[in-house]
């Protein structure tokens, strides 16, 4: 098959709804993983999108058991795990990383327990981990575009607390900020984020969405206001160039698009040192 032949194949490809609505999909995903991310890996809460993500096996499992649609589950699952691991990080002393690997395994268990009992299911568990971005629906794009316009929102009203909490947390607190509150809807925004992204990119690879284009522009950026924007770019651009990549070579969608993050941060990484190289 010619270049051209190739082109023209992808090219009609993108015509179809579906992959149209796949496209948006992954834009919309990569913009609120980025945006969101860019704050989420400077207050160390990395393993947060990554424990929700496991532990969304409990809200489907549970979805199930209850003869519900596990699309529905999810998002309120999520603001409730959301919501518990604010007031645990509020009540305990313990480490953010240690109270969410508890969190999550606990709930992973649970999870894998209650699905074992829906064997119908178990077909269905390569798109619950891996995703099928394909499957998206137009009422999925339209509340992911709300929430983007929701996360965008919150972020630029509250833009000098954020910067405040995520730099030096005492200060905001001795500069009057209530840090609860910022810290308990910006947990909820991302855990909305997370939850909504699962059904495109699956439990296994959805934190990446949110910490890999993050490291990335962490990588290239001077200034803060740059890095965020540059962090939302890169994750809808990953998630452009992966559907590419994805369609012109028949790969699966989700990988792709995390596989392309990865190329993008490694040219981070490589792209400061040649130009050192090249001064000197």
């Amino acid at each position: 098959m010619t270049i051209q032949a190739e082109l023209t194949r992808i090219t009609e490809l993108f015509q179809l709804p579906f992959m149209q609505r796949a496209l948006i999909g992954g834009m919309l995903t990569g913009l609120m993983g980025g945006l969101m991310g860019s704050f989420t890996i400077l207050r160390q809460l990395s393993f947060f999108s990554d424990a929700l993500g496991h532990s969304a096996l409990l809200g489907i499992g549970i979805g199930l058991l209850l003869g519900l649609d596990p699309s529905w589950v999810l998002l309120p699952f999520a603001v409730i795990f959301a919501l518990a691991v604010a007031y645990f990080l509020e009540r305990t002393q313990l480490w953010t990383d240690a109270l969410l690997n508890i969190v999550y395994s606990s709930s992973l268990a649970v999870g894998i327990i209650l699905l074992s009992f829906r064997d119908e299911y178990q077909g269905g568990i390569g798109n619950l981990l891996f995703g099928d971005i394909l499957a998206v629906r137009t009422s999925d794009l339209i509340f992911g575009s709300v929430l983007l316009g929701v996360c965008g929102l919150f972020l630029s009203l509250t833009l000098r607390s954020q910067i405040l909490m995520t730099l030096n947390e005492p200060m905001a607190i001795a500069r009057g900020v209530s840090v609860s509150f910022h810290r308990t809807a910006f947990i909820v925004l991302l855990s909305l984020v997370v939850g909504i992204s699962i059904k495109a990119i699956g439990v296994l690879l959805v934190s990446a969405f949110v910490v890999i284009p993050a490291c990335a522009a962490r990588l290239l950026s001077r200034t803060f206001s740059n890095y965020v924007v540059l962090s939302a770019g890169l994750g809808a651009l990953s998630a452009v160039v992966g559907m590419l990549i994805s369609a012109a070579f028949n790969l699966p969608s989700g990988p792709s698009i995390v596989a392309t993050q990865l190329a993008i941060f490694l040219t981070g990484m490589v792209l400061p040192r040649l130009r050192v190289l090249g001064h000197g």
